[in-house]
């Protein structure tokens, strides 16, 4: 699922730089799986659908496009987009509240876009299931056998669930989402991320036993200290079973500025996990290459794909940021 960028949002003046990043995902994408495009501009919506199926049909491409004409504040699918879960039920998406990451920006049309997404039948026979509770996408990283990795610094934001403590965070994530242990990171942060560290910035399940993370390795860099003590607190974790995770740390990319001077918060991390492939974020720094090499370590039975996020850094998220993956089946294009 992508939410295309439009002129009401704060893209405006850049569309012609990060509507190619959009395109060069969706086209990755395609190449594997189904799309769902939510456009709030109606016109551009047949000419999405028809540009991106063709190319789908051109290149002999598995996936198609659905394009759909929905109003959005911006562009952050990860965040407004539903969760999907299954169980006894079967498969269920859940609607979690939206607030933009503690009212820091106006957020009423992506709060109701999933349920005007529903109401188009973009979610064929797959329930989509209110819940009364603030949660970005991009706050969770699942290992997807019950145990969920997450920070303090987000989850427990007044701004957010002022009445929810911990404890009972991890009891409503229990519930909604049959996690039985949550790992908390009380330490890490990217300069010019405007999510109270969501972990998807920050530290990434590749399997079971096994995590990706962020580390800096330069001490004169501002993040070098709060980084260092991410990496130990990930050292002091153990797996359900009990036994060490093994660890994996990407290249610290050089400090990628805004036209402002503002630091922004590029990110390897960020990539996001398809059928058969990677979708990697890259800056054109010099560590690129590296952390393809290292991302193809990580997953060699899958196609790593390079996506220029450069334009899309400078409104402070990337690539894992913009999408959000649905099970097999949901779409119907």
């Amino acid at each position: 699922m992508l939410t295309w960028p439009h002129s009401g949002t704060d893209w405006s003046g850049v569309l012609d730089q990060v509507e190619p990043v959009f395109h060069s995902i969706a086209r990755a994408v395609l190449r594997y799986e189904h799309l769902l495009v939510s456009c709030e501009d109606p016109a551009r919506v047949k000419q999405l659908e028809h540009g991106l199926n063709s190319y789908a049909a051109d290149e002999g491409l598995p996936g198609r496009a659905l394009v759909v004409a929905t109003p959005a504040d911006d562009t952050w699918a990860r965040d407004h987009g539903p969760i999907a879960v299954s169980g006894s039920e079967g498969q269920q998406l859940l609607d979690f509240r939206f607030n933009a990451w503690g009212g820091k920006f106006p957020f009423g049309k992506d709060d109701a876009l999933n349920k005007a997404l529903a109401q188009k039948g973009c979610f064929g026979d797959t329930p989509l299931v209110p819940v009364n509770f603030v949660l970005e996408g991009g706050s969770l990283e699942s290992d997807g056998a019950g145990t969920l990795l997450t920070t303090s610094e987000c989850m427990l934001t007044p701004t957010r669930n002022p009445s929810f403590d911990r404890t009972g965070i991890e009891q409503m994530l229990g519930e909604l989402l049959g996690v039985r242990r949550v790992l908390w990171l009380n330490h890490g942060y990217l300069a010019g991320d405007d999510t109270d560290s969501h972990i998807d910035t920050l530290a990434r399940f590749c399997a079971v036993d096994h995590i990706c993370y962020v580390r800096c390795d330069q001490p004169e860099d501002e993040h070098y200290g709060a980084l260092a003590a991410m990496e130990e607190e990930l050292h002091q974790f153990q797996q359900e079973n009990g036994a060490p995770y093994r660890l994996t740390a990407l290249p610290w990319p050089d400090a990628v500025y805004g036209e402002d001077g503002e630091r922004l918060p590029a990110t390897y991390a960020n990539f996001l996990i398809i059928n058969h492939a990677v979708l990697l974020p890259v800056y054109d720094v010099p560590q690129d290459a590296e952390a393809i090499r290292i991302l193809g370590e990580i997953f060699p039975d899958r196609e790593i794909i390079p996506i220029q996020c450069r334009p899309l850094v400078a409104q402070h998220g990337s690539l894992h940021c913009v999408t959000m993956q649905l099970p097999a089946g949901v779409i119907q294009p």
